[in-house]
């Protein structure tokens, strides 16, 4: 469905059940060059187990129109207006990577707004090297290999995630040249990655969050590694931290655990 005026639409995948913002409200928010489709398995489950899903294209990015938050500020102000749009007065809110600092900031600035806050792959602060930075705009294909590479720990993920046989370097690769694609006005790659980099606010943001907190990091992460996060756990109130046998990629190299974690985390 897409939510929002003409133009400046937001794509949000509801796991095939029609929306129902009488329902609990449960926010999937990707991370850089991703989609909704990152969240396949536990947008799925959700939708099919009592939850209203919102499983986001970020701003300019695939099937949702409007510009590409330059700011992790402007996405999280993106979120508020789509959970307006839409009549939801309270979600919890799942990020992922850029995703996570766009959750944690909305919870900041709108607490009564959520009700769970789940960060998944998250660290601040989220500093990206400045030679991944210049190839995202010199090289992009080059800095999509580089991205794979820290993002992977193993070839082929559990039949839970995207079938037997699947290669995650390959379909990684593959979303990710496509959502590149999607924009030809402006360089979504450079433009998140710019985002996560200048994000001054995630301490402070913390201290704010007023729900429940869950830290969903990966032992074997190269990108956001476990230890990147202990300033924003130190700070959370209430704050769940689970460690999975996973890189980056948590959602699709340890499926059934984000999953889990996720299950026990909201039915708390």
């Amino acid at each position: 469905m897409k939510i929002g005026p003409q133009n400046q639409e937001i794509y949000a995948y509801t796991g095939g059940k029609d929306f129902d913002p009488a329902k609990p409200t449960v926010v999937f928010i990707h991370g850089v060059l991703n989609d909704h489709s990152v969240w396949i398995l536990q947008s799925r489950y959700l939708a099919h187990h009592g939850w209203n899903v919102l499983a986001i294209d970020l701003p300019g990015h695939c099937k949702s129109g409007g510009e590409p938050p330059a700011s992790v500020e402007e996405a999280s102000a993106a979120i508020v207006a789509m959970l307006d749009a839409a009549g939801v007065q309270k979600a919890a809110l799942v990020g992922h990577s850029f995703g996570s600092l766009i959750a944690l900031e909305t919870a900041a600035c709108a607490p009564s707004r959520v009700s769970h806050l789940v960060l998944v792959g998250t660290a601040y602060p989220m500093r990206v090297s400045p030679a991944l930075l210049d190839a995202s705009v010199s090289a992009p294909m080059k800095a999509i290999d580089m991205v794979n590479t820290f993002s992977h720990s193993t070839l082929a993920p559990p039949p839970s995630a995207l079938g037997p046989g699947t290669w995650l370097y390959g379909g990684s690769r593959a979303l990710m040249r496509r959502v590149l694609a999607s924009n030809t006005k402006v360089n979504v790659f450079y433009t998140g990655f710019k985002a996560c980099d200048s994000y001054a606010n995630g301490e402070a943001a913390m201290e704010k969050v007023q729900c429940p907190t869950l830290f969903v990091l990966g032992s074997a992460d190269q990108m956001t590694p476990p230890k990147a996060a202990q300033s924003l756990i130190v700070r959370a109130q209430n704050a769940k931290v689970v460690k999975l046998p996973a890189g980056h990629s948590l959602m699709t190299e340890a499926p059934d655990g984000v999953l889990q974690s996720l299950k026990d985390f909201l039915k708390a």
